[in-house]
């Protein structure tokens, strides 16, 4: 009976020293030639602002799943969208599909590094018209009501997304 409670507490034991949580009070490891997930944006000195900057390390910053809140924009949703319904100018084509914009928020409510992926209805990758695409960035980037997430009591950085519906050129849904 002894043996069993000696087994089972090295096993609760070497389960708990095994698991290693990142805080922002503990050093980093040695950075690796992989990213920590998949999608995150590592900055790019030919398409990044650099004035952006996060306000924890990059691999603190929050995925939009880890947090479990819905999009947070001054306004909300519907305030977002009147953004794109009053500015986007629809573009005379044939195209069709889904544009996703992919972005950082800081702990300050600003964003950068912005990343396209276009697809169409068929989820298969294309490329959009340029004036679609440099319209939807641009709107993108203007918007300034992120508002700061929290987690454990203190302000995130966060990756945030926008998909954009696209039929024959005109925008006719914005998700989430």
């Amino acid at each position: 009976m002894n043996r069993l409670y000696v087994i089972a507490l090295l096993a609760i034991i070497g389960c708990a020293s095994s698991k290693e949580e990142m805080t922002s009070s503990q050093p980093l490891k040695k950075e690796s030639k992989y990213l920590r997930w998949v999608g995150d944006s590592q900055y790019d000195s030919l398409t990044d602002d650099p004035n952006f900057k996060l306000c924890n390390h990059e691999k603190l910053a929050k995925q939009y799943f880890n947090i479990g809140d819905a999009m947070e924009y001054e306004g909300e949703k519907p305030m977002l969208v009147r953004h794109f319904l009053d500015n986007y100018q629809p573009v005379d084509t044939q195209q069709s599909g889904y544009l996703r914009i992919r972005f950082l928020v800081n702990c300050d409510g600003a964003t950068g590094r912005f990343r396209l992926t276009q697809s169409d209805v068929n989820y298969q990758e294309i490329t959009f018209d340029k004036q679609i695409t440099d319209q939807l960035l641009a709107l993108t980037q203007s918007l300034d009501g992120w508002k700061t997430k929290y987690d454990g009591g203190q302000p995130v950085d966060y990756y945030q997304y926008l998909i954009f519906k696209i039929d024959q050129g005109t925008l006719t849904e914005i998700l989430p």
